[in-house]
């Protein structure tokens, strides 16, 4: 198994990807709009807003991840928000979700990222460290129908601290669809 950043080249069979995974978990509707979301990210976002990595097994993009940056009124300060992640339906089970955020959340870490935020399942992501975060620390970028998955990391030795003020995501992310 492979862990590298995307390439732009990757980028049909990424969006093929998070269509086929959530279609299969959520719904074809679902599978598009997420697919949607792969492929805006990666056609919209500015490259020092955004990091993709993919995990490749004999050639095959068999997973892939996105953290795109947060902005906030009042402070400048790096902070990224991972979202969406996906691992091909045959390759689940494998460790290969969790290998693959451990190897972004590394390579964020080496490039300055402060704290890294992703809204999800608590039980999934606590395993790779997140923990519930406080929107009196960071606050969503938009209006929450889970309050409860808003979850943050830090990736410096200090603990997330609070960043006042409003807060925005990259366009690509900025439909409440997907909050």
């Amino acid at each position: 198994m492979e862990f590298r950043p995307h390439e732009p080249s990757d980028a049909s069979a990424i969006e093929g990807l998070f269509i086929s995974v959530f279609t299969r978990s959520e719904g074809e509707k679902e599978g598009v709009l997420i697919g949607n979301l792969a492929n805006d990210l990666i056609s919209s976002t500015d490259s020092q807003d955004l990091y993709g990595f993919v995990a490749v097994d004999r050639k095959q993009i068999v997973g892939a991840i996105f953290f795109s940056r947060l902005t906030f009124e009042k402070r400048d300060i790096d902070v990224f928000i991972l979202a969406p992640v996906a691992v091909h339906s045959d390759h689940q089970g494998m460790g290969i979700g969790q290998a693959l955020i451990t190897h972004g959340l590394q390579e964020m870490q080496k490039s300055g990222v402060r704290f890294v935020t992703t809204y999800g399942d608590p039980t999934f992501y606590s395993k790779v460290g997140f923990q519930p975060l406080s929107q009196d620390v960071i606050a969503a970028p938009l209006e929450l129908s889970q309050p409860e998955g808003w979850l943050g990391q830090s990736l410096t030795d200090d603990s997330i601290e609070a960043v006042p003020g409003l807060c925005s995501c990259v366009q690509a992310l900025d439909n409440p669809a997907y909050w």
